[in-house]
């Protein structure tokens, strides 16, 4: 078997199992996400080192909600210095700063992605957000998470600070491939939580339109009409989004 059939078998079979045993996971904070937008709040989303890849997965793209933001900081993100970003994200004090500058407010929802879970801003994110009253929602790995201490003034793991969890049922490390004794390759967290965030907003859109409720999505700018579209989902939510 070649490692490109080893890693798709192996992630098909991650993927399989983290939608199959969360299904009611997965509804629960689609849920919450349609209660929030039904009463006109915002969507944050949160993530640091390739965590932050899946904060924006959902942002300003065709079939994005429109009434989400990424609360983003070059400094804890890949591509300014991308080792300096990791031994930040193990500092406290950011989250306040995200809350405030975001200005996020009780029923909102908060997206918080982290693989290990375990790190001083991430954490401390799901904290701040529950303290001001929104809704937190992590994204994490359950197996990685359960093999290691946490690394944060809380004494706290992800999951132990936020509202809903949802597992990527990743392997503590998270790359699945082992190229050599030590040694893996093929990491799984960035493909399976996309896949279960998108499912997540598929599902908003269907609850949203049994409920009779306006829908805004953005549509592909490379479509006809979809420039159109887009600006006046843009103009009405710039305000609120300093990332549009």
């Amino acid at each position: 078997m070649s490692a490109i059939e080893a890693y798709w078998k192996a992630l098909s079979i991650i993927i399989t199992e983290a939608f199959t045993r969360q299904a009611e996971t997965l509804e629960k904070a689609a849920r919450a996400i349609a209660s929030a937008l039904q009463e006109k709040h915002m969507v944050y989303t949160f993530g640091t080192g390739h965590g932050h890849l899946l904060s924006l997965e959902l942002f300003y793209r065709a079939g994005g909600l429109a009434s989400l933001c990424p609360m983003l900081d070059e400094t804890l993100m890949l591509h300014k210095e991308a080792a300096k970003g990791s031994e930040l994200e193990r500092l406290s004090g950011k989250a306040r700063e995200f809350i405030v500058k975001y200005g996020v407010k009780k029923g909102d929802i908060v997206l918080v992605c982290s693989n290990s879970g375990r790190n001083a801003a991430p954490v401390e994110m799901a904290a701040e957000a529950k303290s001001v009253g929104a809704v937190v929602i992590a994204l994490t790995s359950i197996r990685h998470y359960s093999s290691v201490s946490p690394r944060n003034a809380l004494g706290k793991r992800l999951y132990e600070a936020a509202d809903i969890v949802l597992d990527n049922f990743g392997e503590p490390g998270d790359a699945i491939f082992e190229v050599s004794e030590g040694m893996r390759a093929g990491p799984t967290s960035t493909a399976v939580g996309s896949a279960l965030l998108q499912a997540i907003v598929c599902r908003v859109s269907e609850i949203l339109n049994e409920q009779k409720a306006n829908v805004e999505f953005y549509k592909s700018a490379n479509i006809d009409g979809g420039d159109a579209w887009n600006s006046v989902l843009i103009e009405k939510y710039k305000p609120l989004i300093p990332h549009l």
